[in-house]
């Protein structure tokens, strides 16, 4: 039944997911028209809130690209590629296959959301040479799959970002340290029971081997770096010096260590960047391999520099014309301290569709939901994290952060989605679930 329902799902994704770019249009279209249609504003202003939001985003723009860059920096490292050699091995049929990729991707989203992202991918594409029957497409959307943990994760924004001295509702919840959100028990009983269901999820959906869609393994074999001798001269020697790679890489771990052990800072986007970039430099070995893994990771990161103003401008409109507290009022309006928490994670959901950005979706729902959290009672990490949480449970079908997997792995959005569908409706369960009884 269920692979019934599955290929179900998979047919009409197929048929009526645009591109992501596409998408992107339509939603701001919508957005348009639903400001003056809900919200009673005209044209002009409309376009005013549209063309004043673009570019408000372009500070927390270029963490998120520096983030997934060095998270495939990292990944790309021989270290890391031998690795995942030695664990696709592990697999014996694409059924196994489908389960280490997912708890693969998990680990490593858990750790850090583009590491995650474009290891789970790399892995997946090793997976697809070594099993010939393993459909590719559903390895992919596995690898996706894990990034729904990111931001219960150590690279959450909003868990980060209210741990961080002078975030802007400071003044109404003061900092938050991450043992009441990343480490709750609440948000590590949610971990461990998605670390269970999103595994058997995609093993209980895998096709037969008949039905498979599947990838020639010679289509998947990286290209050899350029081996043309380059004249042997000063320049030449320091981009491929290994002494300068080894120095540059070990004061960045000097300072990391410093950063956790000789001051009282907290896991932000920052601090993890600066140890991906560095632990990247130090890895890579030479100036020169980290440079040509840098520009692979930028090509990946080409449609969120793309899109990223885009969403900025949905969100802008969402704000300024007031639709998004509009809609968070509707769900606070029937909530209970018991139900806040549930209807603040859906609330979430429905809004990241449109700003699918953990920061600045927060920024647009953390004054409307931390003050209904302060009457009725709720704990503000609580009440975060179910924003938190509903930010990356519908990132299973809004492919913005599938863009950078989808281009490592040579797929469109719709090969992928119509599996991540089905995942989404069984993590829901599972993080309303969380969210209301947990502790």
């Amino acid at each position: 039944m269920i692979k019934g329902i599955t290929r179900a799902s998979v047919n009409m994704v197929e048929r009526y997911l645009p591109d992501a770019f596409v998408l992107v249009l339509v939603l701001t279209l919508v957005v348009f028209g639903a400001g003056m249609l809900v919200e009673g504003h005209g044209p002009v202003a409309m376009a005013e809130f549209w063309g004043d939001g673009f570019w408000n985003l372009l500070s927390f723009s270029m963490q998120m690209v520096l983030i997934l860059v060095s998270g495939f920096v990292v990944a790309s490292t021989p270290v890391f590629k031998r690795l995942l050699q030695a664990l696709a091995k592990l697999a014996r049929s694409p059924g196994q296959g489908i389960v280490l990729v997912t708890v693969v991707s998990l680990i490593a989203a858990w750790v850090n959301w583009g590491f995650g992202l474009v290891i789970g991918a790399l892995f997946a594409r090793e997976l697809a040479r070594c099993l010939p029957n393993l459909d590719y497409r559903l390895a992919i959307a596995s690898a996706y799959s894990g990034f729904m943990v990111w931001h219960g994760g150590l690279s959450g924004s909003i868990p980060l970002v209210i741990a961080t001295e002078g975030h802007f509702t400071a003044e109404m919840i003061g900092i938050i340290p991450t043992s009441e959100t990343i480490f709750s028990v609440m948000n590590l009983g949610i971990l461990l029971a998605l670390l269970i269901v999103i595994p058997l999820v995609n093993w209980l959906i895998t096709p037969a081997a008949g039905d498979a869609v599947t990838v020639d393994p010679a289509k998947l074999i990286d290209e050899e770096p350029n081996s043309e001798e380059v004249a042997d001269t000063p320049s030449t020697r320091l981009e491929n010096s290994m002494i300068l790679s080894l120095i540059s890489g070990l004061l960045g771990i000097l300072y990391v260590g410093y950063y956790i052990f000789g001051t009282d800072g907290g896991l932000n986007l920052n601090i993890v960047n600066f140890t991906l970039i560095f632990a990247g430099i130090l890895l890579h070995g030479r100036p020169s391999q980290f440079l040509t893994s840098v520009k692979k990771a930028v090509n990946g990161a080409s449609g969120i520099i793309v899109q990223f103003p885009f969403y900025a401008g949905i969100m802008g409109m969402m704000v300024g014309s007031g639709l998004a507290v509009t809609l968070s009022e509707a769900f606070v309006s029937i909530s209970s301290a018991e139900t806040l928490p549930f209807f603040t994670f859906l609330s979430a959901g429905i809004v990241n569709m449109f700003v699918p950005s953990g920061g600045g979706q927060w920024a647009v729902q953390a004054p409307i939901m931390l003050e209904a959290s302060a009457a009725l009672g709720v704990s503000p990490a609580r009440t975060a994290m179910a924003v938190a949480w509903g930010d990356t449970w519908t990132n299973l079908i809004q492919p913005f952060w599938a863009l950078p997997a989808l281009a490592i792995a040579g797929l469109s959005a719709k090969d992928i989605m119509g599996y991540c569908l089905i995942v989404l409706v069984a993590t829901g369960v599972v993080l309303g679930l969380g969210l209301t009884f947990l502790p």
